[in-house]
């Protein structure tokens, strides 16, 4: 029988064979700890540490600065060394909390103390949640306890976990979920409790064998969770591929999932949620993948948000002997950043890093040639986009036609287009590009009527 799927998208090689059977390291980090203050959607948070102050693993260092915000917790012991801008993996330069890490990871009084979340209120729930500062885990970085909290609860009717992990190389879901199941379903149970009519379903894509096999038998007894197996197609851990494949109906342009009846989180999302509500644990640990061909030992880390990403390739072995290194991204290849300077930490959202001996870019700048027209792009746009006519548009600076004709700020950079394009065009660079130049030329208008 023919799985349902979402219109469009493209097959690019997984690459999960370097790291999918590995098992998670924890990894310690000896280095200083970095903790910039915008690591979400949303407002940056507020710094409440000053130079010189000892701070403890768990404890608040920047306060949610809005409501759509989250805190910043520390997941090391040690003293406040500076509060300045740092580099991040984007390249770009944000306020930042250093600590010099101690090495003993001294934790706040309470920290791993177990609560029965059926004891507890919507309300306890949804502090719980914002106290541990936690954030959307798949990319978005969305804060969690203003998604979990819609206008009408009553209305939902789909907790959507994302376990698609559509992007290639990367592999710390598919660990998480085979190891614990469990606590995901645990952690499944408590958004539930929040939405009364809503169903929960963990959506896995069907090259994950182990993981389906995992969660399939941690929802045995829990008639409210029911995993479903997909294809594997990217991008089907887009926010919108899931609503299409669980629900039938497709998310408009300018909707919220919520819109929809559904909310949506990634599985590490809501094993997160599990640590805070049931183990009385902020968001201090990711699971994080370090892959690519031109990595010695790749591998799936438990890692201290704020740790050095430098640190975690020299944990994998560094690069292969005689390979050079290409191309270190962060994330995957499709919609991960290009890392200039892996001296940067490790945040909330991220979840790879790639190191590649070739360079896919540097290839396609050599063979890209003027557009063929040929339309594969408008195929593989999983929105239903129109790259061809929005590269049009960006090229002329034509920033009226791209937003409001051609819908262009709907963009997610998903990179389909690019990775279709025969023309090896960067159709994905020139949107982000776009968009940026967009909301700026805004920013400026509006700082302009002030």
């Amino acid at each position: 029988m023919k799985k349902v799927t979402f219109q469009g998208g493209v097959h690019p090689s997984d690459q999960k064979q370097f790291s999918r059977d590995i098992p998670f390291t924890v990894y310690e980090p000896k280095g200083d700890m970095v903790y910039p203050v915008s690591q979400h959607i949303g407002a940056p948070a507020v710094p409440i540490v000053k130079k010189g102050d000892e701070v403890l693993a768990g404890q608040i260092i920047a306060e949610a600065g809005g409501f759509v915000s989250a805190h910043i917790i520390s997941s090391c012991s040690g003293k406040v060394k500076s509060i300045e801008k740092r580099m991040v993996a984007t390249g770009a330069k944000v306020q930042s909390i250093v600590i010099e890490n101690d090495g003993e990871f001294r934790t706040v009084e309470g920290i791993g103390t177990e609560v029965d979340y059926k004891t507890l209120t919507k309300e306890a729930i949804l502090a719980k949640i914002k106290d541990a500062g936690i954030v959307g885990l798949g990319g978005a970085g969305f804060p969690t306890h203003v998604k979990l909290a819609p206008k009408n609860a009553d209305a939902i009717e789909y907790v959507i976990a994302n376990g698609a992990e559509c992007e290639p190389y990367i592999t710390c879901d598919d660990q998480l979920m085979r190891g614990c199941a469990a606590e995901i379903v645990t952690g499944m149970e408590i958004m539930l409790s929040l939405f009364p009519n809503a169903e929960g379903v963990v959506l896995i894509e069907e090259n994950k064998p182990e993981a389906i096999a995992a969660m399939e038998k941690a929802c045995e007894g829990h008639p409210r969770v029911k995993v479903l197996a997909v294809q594997t197609k990217y991008p089907q851990g887009g926010e919108r591929s899931c609503i299409t494949v669980v629900t039938g109906k497709h998310l408009k342009l300018g909707m919220l999932p919520a819109d929809l009846g559904c909310v949506v989180d990634n599985v590490a999302t809501i094993y997160a949620i599990y640590e805070a509500v049931c183990k009385s644990t902020p968001l201090m640990v990711k699971g994080l993948t370090v892959s690519g061909d031109a990595v010695k030992k790749p591998s799936n880390f438990r890692v201290r948000i704020g740790t050095s990403c430098a640190e975690l390739v020299e944990a994998a072995g560094g690069i292969k002997d005689c390979v050079e290194l290409k191309k270190a991204i962060s994330g995957g290849p499709m919609m991960g950043f290009a890392m200039a300077n892996m001296d940067v930490p490790v945040q909330k959202s991220n979840n790879a890093i790639t190191l590649l001996g070739v360079d896919a870019v540097e290839t396609a700048q050599i063979q890209m040639t003027a557009c063929l027209r040929c339309g594969r792009c408008n195929a593989a746009c999983s929105l239903g986009l129109v790259p061809q006519m929005m590269a049009q548009a960006a090229e002329r600076k034509d920033y009226d036609r791209f937003e409001n004709k051609l819908y262009g700020m709907e963009c997610v950079a998903c990179g389909s287009c690019t990775y279709i394009c025969p023309a090896k065009r960067p159709l994905m660079q020139l949107f982000k590009q776009t968009k940026a130049e967009i909301m700026a030329a805004k920013r400026a208008a509006q700082a302009a009527k002030k």
